[in-house]
């Protein structure tokens, strides 16, 4: 078996080599004719001689165009089945292997102009994993910061030849490039900004802190899912506003044909991985370029915080506080953008198209990345078009424009649309007022209030909290008695209401005089009840029932906040046992650790520990720091905050 493939191989070259020139692949069917009887399999030692002439044309002079056209003659060949489908892409390969970088930038262009041959049924199936792995290894070759527009047509040649489902260029699970890291100097003998030859110095506006805040910011891009921790996001919050600021203070003016990032004669921008030097810091806040990068990544972070994706874990949800501040830092960034020349207004509009078209795409990936089919729509036969005696849906709308009515499209809709075509009229109808009368919401109020036998607590309406609540939110709209007499809310909620029904009863219409001097009583009794809820408020314990609770200004629980002369005082006192405390208090390991790591002395991570307490927990006052130090047995602690609060309450 073995000597008749070397055999065919041998006798295949010879045909191949005659079938090149002439550029067709009729000596090679007619020798296929010949071996149909006598080999079972062709198509092996024909794609042997494939490669082995490959060979011979890459030992010469390498010349781009004879390679493109030997390839092409073996997709000729393919689509007379006389070679196997993979041959185009297996030589496209072995030349890949075999050419400089140079070189192959060059063949790379006939791969992307032919892009449509390996999307055909013929070879599609068969060659995209081949296509696939010659592309990786032109990656791993290039190098990202040198060859980015090589390594950007590649991507882009990828992303049209697989389609949009193509699970193996899609990142389902929303993973993030960890190790993308971004390195910096961390020395602070640095502190420096040298100068650049050829040019002034320029006056630093960045210190050793400000180059740290900046450059740390890039491991919050890298892995954003570190700021749902409490201690990573104040930290991000902190470098992001000094960083802005920063921004917003020193302002960009336009300079055209500025150095070596602009090429004149392709008029093409070139960016790179930027250098992390402190001494370039300075000269690269005023780059366009750089600040835009920097700029679009804040954007980018915050799309992803905000947005809703199927991968996120449950607990990474963002708080009312926080959702608020990405919202305004978001607006500054977009105010920054627009600021930035030139064509700042532009640039910032693209940008926010461009994000919010993603929106779109994350939603697709949220549903499992479902197939994207173009639906064919059937043209409709001009013939049939002719005869159609239907109106045009322009004409009905601008016929019904005509006469001040609306057209929705359903012979129903139109006709409930039009029934009153001012929406802010149809509101105001007197049918659309639910709101019930004084007289009718109280009438069995105050039949209950008239009725010879006294009404059990359990049955009387006015007692009840849900009527009583319903009954102020109408006394407010329509009683002219609810404001009579002062702001203040009376207490027990029933007592208010009994009189406010008893001058409702007096105001029905029909009612006798003999009922004036009752009324006159429950003005005199309300009078009181506001004074003795004035003078007296304090003295008399008054438990109203469940529902009727009102508490003004005066009854409001005042909760004690701590001092900075405080958090002194009490970060001295827990310093000793401050680990303990922060367990209590709900920090994690990793939490106990900055502080340790951010300050040398106890008593400053004692400090730092209580201040995030104080300001981020909402039970964070005097009196449960008290009741936690007391659960601990720290009592010097204990004791020292007992007598501030002590001292407040005196």
């Amino acid at each position: 078996m073995g000597g008749k493939f070397e055999s065919l191989r041998i006798e295949y070259q010879d045909v191949l080599r005659k079938s090149f020139k002439t550029k067709s692949a009729e000596t090679i069917e007619t020798k296929v004719k010949q071996f149909t009887k006598t080999a079972a399999d062709l198509k092996a030692p024909l794609d042997q001689a494939f490669r082995d002439m490959l060979l011979e044309l890459l030992e010469q002079e390498v010349n781009v165009a004879v390679l493109c056209e030997f390839v092409d003659f073996s997709v000729l060949c393919c689509r007379k089945d006389l070679s196997n489908p993979t041959m185009p892409v297996v030589l496209l390969s072995d030349i890949f292997d075999a050419l400089t970088l140079d070189a192959c930038q060059e063949m790379f262009l006939y791969v992307e102009n032919n892009v449509e041959v390996w999307k055909e049924n013929l070879f599609f199936s068969c060659c995209k994993n081949n296509l696939l792995r010659l592309c990786n290894d032109l990656l791993r070759r290039l190098s990202r910061s040198t060859a980015t527009v090589f390594c950007g047509r590649i991507l882009l040649f990828l992303a049209k030849f697989f389609p949009f489902s193509e699970r193996s260029g899609l990142n389902i699970v929303s993973e993030f490039n960890l190790e993308n890291t971004t390195e910096y100097g961390t020395d602070s003998s640095q502190d420096t900004v040298g100068d650049i030859e050829g040019e002034e110095k320029k006056n630093a506006v960045i210190d050793f802190t400000f180059y740290c805040k900046f450059w740390s910011l890039q491991d919050f891009f890298r892995n954003p899912n570190q700021l749902y921790s409490k201690v990573q996001w104040k930290l991000f919050c902190t470098y992001a506003t000094s960083v802005l600021n920063t921004f917003q203070g020193l302002k960009l003016e336009h300079v055209e044909n500025s150095g070596s990032y602009c090429d004149e004669s392709k008029n093409k921008m070139y960016f790179s991985k930027y250098l992390t030097s402190q001494k370039l810091l300075d000269l690269q806040l005023y780059d366009v370029n750089f600040r835009r990068a920097v700029l679009l990544q804040f954007l980018i972070l915050f799309q992803y915080l905000s947005s809703s994706v199927k991968f996120k874990s449950d607990s990474f949800e963002l708080k009312t506080d926080q959702k608020e501040w990405i919202q305004n830092s978001t607006d500054k960034v977009y105010s920054l953008l627009r600021e930035t020349p030139p064509d700042g207004k532009r640039f910032a509009e693209i940008a926010s198209n461009i994000l919010s078209r993603e929106e779109y795409w994350n939603a697709w990936k949220n549903d499992g990345c479902p197939e994207l089919k173009k639906s064919v729509v059937a043209l409709e036969n001009p013939d049939k078009r002719k005869t159609d005696d239907r109106p045009l849906l322009g004409d009905i709308i601008k016929d019904a424009s005509s006469q001040g009515k609306f057209y929705m499209g359903s012979p129903e809709l139109t006709k409930l649309w039009n029934l009153c075509p001012d929406n802010l009229e149809a509101c105001k109808g007197k049918e659309r007022d639910f709101l019930p009368t004084l007289e009718d919401y109280f009438a069995d109020a105050i039949a209950q209030m008239e009725a010879p036998t006294p009404v059990k607590d359990e049955d009387n309406l006015l007692k009840d909290g849900n009527y009583g609540w319903r009954a102020l939110r109408l006394l407010a709209k329509r009683s002219p008695h609810f404001f009579t007499y002062s702001t203040v809310i009376l207490n027990p909620l029933s007592s208010y209401l009994e009189m406010m029904v008893k001058k409702i009863a007096h105001d029905k219409p029909g009612r006798s005089q003999e009922n004036s001097q009752e009324v006159q009583q429950a003005d005199v009794e309300e009078e009181n009840l506001f004074k003795d809820t004035q003078v007296d408020e304090g003295t008399e314990d008054i438990k109203p029932s469940e529902g009727e609770e009102f508490m003004d200004d005066k009854n409001t629980r005042v909760d004690h906040k701590i001092t900075p002369a405080q958090l002194q005082l009490f970060s001295e006192k827990v310093a000793p046992h401050w680990k303990k405390l922060a367990n209590k208090l709900g920090f994690k390991t990793d939490e106990i650790q900055f502080f340790t790591q951010e300050n040398a002395k106890e008593v400053d991570q004692a400090k730092n520990m209580l201040q995030l307490w104080f300001d981020d927990d909402e039970d964070a006052t005097l009196d449960n720091f008290l009741y936690i130090l007391e659960g601990l047995e720290m009592e010097a602690a204990a004791e020292l905050v007992r007598n501030e609060i002590n001292s407040m309450d005196a």
